[in-house]
């Protein structure tokens, strides 16, 4: 953890006039929080459209003295915390425009595991609901056990995933609508100590947070945005897992859904998901993984690329970059990590397939065989 810079990045969310999207705005362009205060100055040539009037509010002590008491808080309690830059940040989730510019974490799972679904739905569960949870992670633990599993901690659904998920010894992670120094519903607390034991708890929001209900919205895209996938079990017409779906779709990852049956008041956001082509009819583990293309435990090892002595140039830095990054990396993100242009990078993408070096999987995601 790089103190100075977490507390700059601290800051910058505390600057009145700065909302999400201004400061993520700014650290793009600037590469860091340190480099925006340090550098204000200049922003106006650096950065453009912004005015003297946002240069003179990130003058701002108010926000580097509530930066350091979040900072005390964070040791006090020994929480991680991280930034853009971290290399422990979600890498998923930094590749969506309105990621948060700083994360509070409290658990043992990587966020960057190599598979990741978040399943989200009503807070009314039924029990054909909270079932088709209980089942599909118990045969995905037997088909793809490295799976961390997202959801939102909240009533229903969310809490049936989270506690299936643990039942079969696979990592959860809740991402909460407000600070570390509570748990909303208090319902939950003993599911959420279990969780940090095999998972954890993260959110973008400061101790002191209340648990708003706009919150419940925003947290919403650091769930899709951190997932390979979304699972919607269970929706009325309009609600918060429809709201999860639709960002998926924004941020281009893969989104599924639960049928129920005609006329359930519970089934009617999934079944009109499925019908308008918003989500893929999902009925197993099985079908999930497959349609993913995720290596199961059934399956062979990998080769080793070393056995490749025929690679271009080119193909080489691709599968440097495949090696490193995490499995399942969208094309817009492998362009700018190799530097390719995206017209050569696709070609070169189709003649690697063909080649069987890569395979592309859902959502226009590629990885290595």
């Amino acid at each position: 953890m790089n103190v100075n810079e977490l507390t700059a990045a601290l800051a910058l969310n505390q600057v009145p006039g700065v909302g999400l999207m201004i400061a993520r705005r700014l650290y793009d362009a600037m590469g860091s929080a340190t480099a925006v205060f340090e550098q204000r100055e200049a922003l106006p040539t650096l950065v453009p459209d912004i005015t003297p009037r946002l240069v003179k509010a990130l003058d701002c002590p108010e926000a580097f003295d509530r930066a350091r008491q979040e900072m005390e808080f964070i040791h006090r309690h020994q929480l991680s915390a991280f930034t853009l830059n971290d290399a422990d940040y979600p890498s998923r989730l930094r590749e969506c425009p309105d990621a948060p510019i700083v994360l509070f974490y409290k658990g043992t799972a990587s966020l960057n595991a190599p598979h990741i679904i978040n399943i989200v739905g009503t807070r009314h569960a039924t029990d054909y609901g909270a079932g088709f949870c209980r089942t599909l992670l118990a045969d995905l633990r037997e088909l793809c056990p490295d799976v961390l599993v997202i959801s939102g901690l909240a009533y229903g659904i969310d809490i049936c995933a989270h506690r299936a998920a643990l039942d079969h010894e696979l990592e959860t992670v809740g991402v909460l609508a407000h600070g570390l120094d509570r748990i909303y519903p208090s319902q939950h607390r003993d599911t959420a100590a279990r969780m940090t034991r095999r998972g954890g708890l993260l959110t973008e929001f400061l101790s002191g947070t209340n648990p708003d209900r706009q919150n419940f919205v925003r947290r919403n895209r650091i769930v899709a945005g951190m997932s390979d996938a979304t699972i919607v079990v269970e929706s009325a017409a309009k609600g918060g897992a429809l709201i999860t779906a639709g960002l998926a779709a924004d941020y281009g990852r893969d989104c599924f859904a639960c049928p129920g049956p005609v006329g359930a008041p519970y089934s009617v956001g999934c079944n009109n998901l499925i019908r308008d082509n918003g989500a893929v009819l999902l009925q197993s583990a099985e079908e999930l993984v497959q349609a993913m293309g995720w290596r199961t435990k059934a399956q062979p090892q990998p080769v080793q690329r070393e056995l490749f002595t025929t690679l271009t140039p080119d193909e080489q830095t691709v599968i440097d970059q495949l090696r490193r990054l995490p499995a399942g990396v969208q094309v817009n993100t492998l362009t700018v990590h190799t530097g390719l242009p995206i017209n050569r990078l696709l070609a070169l993408l189709f003649e690697m397939e063909l080649k069987g070096l890569v395979a592309a999987q859902a959502g226009g995601t590629y990885r290595l065989l």
